[in-house]
């Protein structure tokens, strides 16, 4: 990248993502790509759970979901309990390797009061422990359970599948296998994906572009990658790569709401499965903010020093609006 082009996108960046950039620089944040898994945990994890106030929702609650010999952990977000509204399944990102109810919750609250609706925020098995196709098989399962339970958990007819990040990925994936399982699987009506991964692929002109110093790297993202799949051969299979589905399965897709960020690796990748919905006949909705960096929807509040990013207020708003839609 030449310097001219360098400096260009600098003066394009946003101001509160800069900043945020350069206290991570000036508090030493270690190098995700050096530390363990535990590690990343509790480091994204300190980052993602400030301690403040978190945004109120008139009921939160926390339940197990019984799934072969093993439970699912999910939290359910109810505005109006005396309401019967439709249900969003929630899954947080963190590269399938770290991330949990916690660090997603305030979007998950946001969610929940902007769309009008019970978000049910699913703690899904994460690698290495657990890998491929462990958290698909959660996430999954925790969708086909809001659906069967809607009168349980207090939600009403209608049910979206929302993630960020990893759990955009397993949010469309989600909606792919409930095509492909036919008559017995959840009916979804609608897909939110903030910067999905939707490809086993590091050749994007935007992995090029944002390879450093713009919160996920590019090192980070084979980093997640080689702590969730097995093997390599693991990334071709559509549960893993949902860009690889078959045009048949696109083509049934619900209606899609999509989130990118100009300064994320992942960009080029949610413009490829933007497109590869719309020439299948879905419907997509796709707003990619210019100066923002991945995982911003996450940035409202973050633990002290850092500082928050105005733009996510902005974006879970519209989440929040699609939803609303969605269910109409």
């Amino acid at each position: 990248m030449s310097t001219t082009t360098a400096e260009r996108r600098a003066q394009e960046l946003d101001s509160d993502a800069q900043a945020l950039l350069d206290t991570l620089v000036e508090e030493g944040a270690p190098d995700l790509t050096q530390l363990s898994p535990e590690q990343a945990r509790a480091l994204l994890g300190g980052l993602f759970t400030p301690d403040v106030k978190p945004e109120s929702v008139e009921s939160v609650d926390e339940r197990k979901i019984p799934a072969y010999a093993r439970d699912i952990r999910v939290r359910i977000y109810d505005p109006a309990p005396d309401e019967s509204l439709p249900a969003a399944v929630y899954f947080h990102g963190g590269g399938w390797v770290a991330g949990d109810l916690d660090t997603h919750d305030g979007v998950a609250r946001s969610l929940a009061n902007e769309g009008n609706c019970v978000v049910v925020s699913v703690d899904y098995r994460c690698g290495p422990e657990h890998p491929f196709p462990g958290a698909v098989e959660d996430a999954y399962l925790a969708t086909k359970w809001t659906a069967d339970n809607a009168d349980e958990i207090g939600a009403g007819e209608g049910i979206a599948v929302v993630g960020e990040s990893a759990g955009g990925n397993l949010a469309t994936v989600v909606a792919q296998m409930a095509v492909e399982n036919g008559v017995d699987a959840p009916e979804i009506e609608h897909q939110v994906l903030f910067y999905p991964v939707t490809d086993h692929s590091f050749d994007t002109k935007s992995y090029e572009e944002n390879a450093d110093g713009y919160f996920l790297t590019a090192r980070g993202m084979v980093w997640f990658w080689n702590h969730y799949l097995r093997d390599d051969i693991d990334g071709a299979n559509p549960r893993a790569s949902p860009l690889r589905a078959t045009e048949r399965v696109l083509s049934e897709l619900p209606p899609t709401t999509m989130f990118t960020c100009g300064y994320g690796p992942l960009r080029d990748e949610g413009y490829a499965y933007a497109e590869a919905l719309s020439d299948a006949g879905v419907s997509v909705d796709h707003t990619n903010y210019d100066s923002m960096i991945h995982d911003f929807a996450n940035m409202r509040r973050l633990a002290d020093p850092f500082p928050g990013v105005e733009a996510a207020e902005d974006v879970r708003q519209r989440a929040g609006k699609a939803l609303r839609g969605a269910f109409d």
